[in-house]
């Protein structure tokens, strides 16, 4: 009966901490491999970079990178999708192009702590994907 009962918890336990290991908190924590922000959005981290040093008026860099939750690469062959920029100045839509191993755009925006994104993919099956983040959030 006991080892039943160790076998169950083990078993609840080992399904439950994946689900925790992979919060908003726990990737702000992490390195991104591109000096991004990481957010999980299905069977995926979804990496946003933004220029850090962008002013308003002048074109920057928008760059989407896709790791699994292992942190393998993720090729975004047939991957096609757009990012959004809430900031105090205005919302920015950004559509993405395959990019190498990434998806990018380019878009006039601030680095403005105050900024949010909303980053949406949709894939070559069919799904869509999406993730919020907060890419210039003092870490």
């Amino acid at each position: 009966m006991k080892k039943r009962f160790a076998f169950t918890l083990a078993a609840i336990l080992g399904a439950v901490t994946p689900a925790l290991a992979h919060d908003d908190a726990t990737l702000d924590a992490m390195q991104a491999p591109h000096g991004g922000q990481l957010r999980m959005a299905g069977a995926y981290h979804i990496e946003l970079v933004l220029a850090r040093d962008a002013r308003a008026g002048k074109p920057a860099p928008v760059k989407v990178y896709l790791t699994d939750h292992g942190g393998g690469k993720v090729a975004p062959a047939g991957v096609s999708g757009s990012v959004v920029l809430l900031a105090p100045a205005g919302k920015v839509t950004v559509p993405l192009a395959v990019a190498g191993d990434r998806l990018e755009g380019t878009a006039a925006y601030t680095a403005d702590p105050a900024t949010k994104a909303l980053v949406s993919l949709r894939f070559a099956d069919g799904k869509s994907e999406t993730a919020r983040f907060e890419p210039f959030k003092p870490r």
